[in-house]
């Protein structure tokens, strides 16, 4: 199965804690650079260890969140080998992975429910990279 990178800030911490367990509850191996509690910190300090860790190799794919989503997913994106979408409804996950071939699944902790996180993260999961002009597209991604 799968390796899967995990990060947020204090304002996801329960929410990755959830998809946390039902993760490894889907065989998942979990690794998770936290944070590991609800006191405030700083994105950055989970973000770019989850996407050093996605350009190296070292997980198969990542989930992140913070309060709006957005903080982290900009500092995950400011690495070449990542791309991080904003999901915060199942359709937006699908075509995350179908078109963007999204690497980092984000989501807005403080917007969406467990039961919407779940469906979120199902969505993803579910979807394959359709590849072909997708693909020409993503090669365009990378500053040169």
């Amino acid at each position: 199965m799968a390796t899967v990178g995990m990060a947020c800030d204090h304002a996801g911490y329960e929410l990755k804690e959830y998809i946390k367990g039902i993760l490894a509850a889907k065989g998942y191996k979990v690794t998770d650079f936290g944070t590991n509690s609800p006191q405030s910190m700083d994105y950055p300090d989970t973000a770019h260890p989850l996407a050093n860790a996605v350009e190296r190799g070292e997980v198969d794919f990542g989930v992140s969140m913070c309060g709006s989503g957005n903080g982290i997913t900009m500092t995950l994106n400011k690495h070449q080998g990542v791309r991080a979408a904003l999901c915060w409804c199942p359709e937006i996950a699908a075509l995350a992975k179908q078109h963007n071939n999204a690497n980092i699944l984000s989501m807005p902790a403080r917007f969406i429910s467990r039961q919407q996180a779940l469906a979120i993260l199902e969505a993803y999961l579910g979807a394959q990279f359709e590849g072909g002009r997708h693909q020409k597209r993503i090669d365009k991604i990378p500053c040169r």
